[in-house]
């Protein structure tokens, strides 16, 4: 089983390469109160599909290179046209 996480492309300005943003909601110890946290990881988008605003789900592969150990699944919802 590998772990998949869904997230948000925040760039692609790299050759087969998009950086996604994931976002997990921690319940804070001491208000009881959810807080967001963001993890930002690098994954390999082989055709170069994926684009800023994207909502993507990337899976846990092999080590692609030094920071890559992610593969981009599946485009979710595309980045809204303006």
């Amino acid at each position: 089983m590998r772990r998949t996480l869904i997230g948000m492309v925040v760039s692609d300005k790299l050759d087969k390469t998009v950086v996604v943003r994931v976002e997990r909601l921690v319940k804070d110890p001491r208000y009881k109160k959810y807080v967001r946290h963001y993890s930002k990881f690098m994954a390999h988008d082989e055709e170069n599909s994926c684009a800023v605003g994207d909502r993507v789900r990337i899976i846990e592969h092999r080590p692609i290179s030094k920071r890559k150990r992610w593969k981009v699944q599946a485009t979710l919802d595309g980045a809204a046209d303006v």
